[in-house]
């Protein structure tokens, strides 16, 4: 119990959520992103040949 209230009650602790959070937010991103450019190359080359 003592290292939620931590998480959730000091600097190092609501420092650590906002990183954590950040990085799942940029995981998301470039999931997203990196699936769009692919898609986008495979119709380009469908539409090559």
């Amino acid at each position: 119990m003592k290292a939620i209230a931590d998480l959730f009650s000091t600097d190092y602790g609501l420092f650590s959520i906002a990183g954590i959070t950040f990085m799942i937010g940029m995981a998301i991103w470039f999931y997203r992103f990196f699936n769009r450019k692919m898609e986008e190359s495979e119709r380009a080359q469908r539409a090559k040949g």
